[in-house]
């Protein structure tokens, strides 16, 4: 497996594009099986996520054709609705498909989803919901199996037990078919919600208040083609953005939505840390933070517009090299500190206290073989070596490739002294 290696201290300085956002661009590709007309996707990021639900579709019968960062999509010839475990082990996003396939077609098998071990995500939600509209769900085997008896499924009001990402989205898609109204509450607010409907309004979707926690459905027979631009990968950006606080650098992100990272821009803000913003860029300074260092900052994850769980680990990264310290408290994912122990390798004093870990920040980290355990503890792992003295070298980071597209020379670009080395 290829591994990174990351000689450190260097601070980043210049500027850097964010790519599409791999949390829109998935069930965007997932949303081609609505429609026999073809869907044109640009910003469409390089990653093994969006090869691999590629693949899946493909399997199906949907043609997918790729030319840089536009991807070209038609389910006009689908002809098997089964999603198996071989394709879909490796990423949750899996189940994105079971909604489109189940409005359109009327039955679907979907193996239960895999991804990052960083906790529970059970798709009982996305079940119950689909159970509202009428659909037939049983668990078979590790499969989800179903079926819409009457021919077409009808709208209902939807309250969700907790909010859910994917499941809005895919009670979202199954009801743009369905016949009537479906109203979401206790939807989620997240940015590639909205980008989705509105992905799915091009396409003559009915669609009333993504973006907020009640989503409105207005049924319709079919939808047609459309062409779409993905949203901005804005974990992508605050991913960066805290790499340049935590090596003093000065970084400019381009091709973001500011607006989008206002919870971890008030974080960094509170840090030390210079921000600028423009319409579609951010600006952090950080290389003349009082003391020579962050200040310590505590954060508690939330959903969308609260400080983002896909963060927490490149905040963490922060706040080992901080002046003070700091409580990070983890409220979606309860198993999401396994990069607790890997930053400890390097020379970070934490504690973990229940959902709670306790921060304080040493002077510096040193450099260390560590293990990438998901994908976001990937990105912390390298803002900690990228701040840390020495080399540090960082294993299993197929886990980075899943959300990053090329790091390594988006870093490069910055300054810092980073390479792949290869398997």
């Amino acid at each position: 497996m290829d591994r990174l290696r990351i000689h450190g201290q260097q601070p980043l300085r210049g500027d850097v594009r964010a790519s599409g956002a791999k949390n829109a661009a998935l069930p965007e590709m997932a949303a081609s099986l609505l429609s026999a007309q073809p869907l044109e996707l640009d910003n469409v990021p390089q990653l093994m996520d969006v090869r691999t639900l590629g693949a899946l579709l493909g399997g199906m019968g949907v043609s997918v054709a790729r030319d840089g960062a536009r991807v070209r999509l038609q389910a006009d010839a689908v002809h098997d609705c089964v999603a198996p475990y071989e394709r879909v082990k490796t990423m949750r996003a899996s189940i994105l498909v079971l909604g489109p396939l189940l409005a359109r077609f009327g039955h679907a098998r979907v193996s239960l989803p895999g991804g990052c071990a960083i906790g529970a995500r059970p798709v009982d939600q996305h079940v119950k919901g689909l159970q509202l509209l009428g659909a037939r769900v049983d668990i078979e085997h590790g499969d989800i199996v179903a079926s819409v008896p009457d021919g077409r499924l009808r709208g209902a009001r939807i309250t969700t037990d907790m909010i859910t990402v994917t499941g809005t989205e895919n009670l979202m898609m199954a009801a743009a078919l369905a016949y009537g109204e479906t109203v979401l509450e206790n939807a989620a607010q997240e940015p590639e919600v909205a980008d989705l409907a509105a992905l799915l309004n091009k396409m003559g979707a009915r669609i009333d208040g993504a973006g907020s926690s009640r989503i409105r459905i207005e049924g319709v027979a079919e939808l047609g083609g459309a062409a779409h631009r993905v949203v901005p990968d804005r974990i992508e950006a605050g991913t960066f953005l805290c790499a340049a606080l935590a090596t003093r650098g000065d970084v400019v992100v381009r091709d973001c939505v500011p607006r989008h990272l206002d919870a971890l821009l008030d974080k960094l803000r509170d840090a030390g840390a210079e921000v600028d913003c423009g319409d579609d860029w951010v600006r952090v300074r950080a290389d003349a933070l009082p003391g020579g260092r962050p200040r310590a900052v505590s954060v508690r994850t939330g959903e969308y517009p609260g400080f983002a769980t896909d963060m927490q680990a490149q905040f963490m990264a922060v706040d080992c090299v901080a002046q003070g310290a700091a409580t990070l408290t983890e409220t979606i994912f309860e198993n999401r500190f396994m990069h607790v122990q890997e930053l400890v390798r390097l020379g970070a004093n934490i504690t973990i206290e229940g959902n709670t870990c306790v921060v304080q920040g040493v002077e510096r980290l040193s450099g260390a073989t560590v293990m990438a355990t998901d994908l976001r503890a990937s990105a912390g792992l390298v803002i900690a070596g990228l701040a840390a003295e020495g080399t540090t070298v960082i294993e299993r980071i197929y886990h980075l490739d899943r959300g990053y597209e090329a790091i390594e020379h988006k870093l490069g670009a910055l300054g810092a002294r980073i390479e792949r080395l290869r398997a």
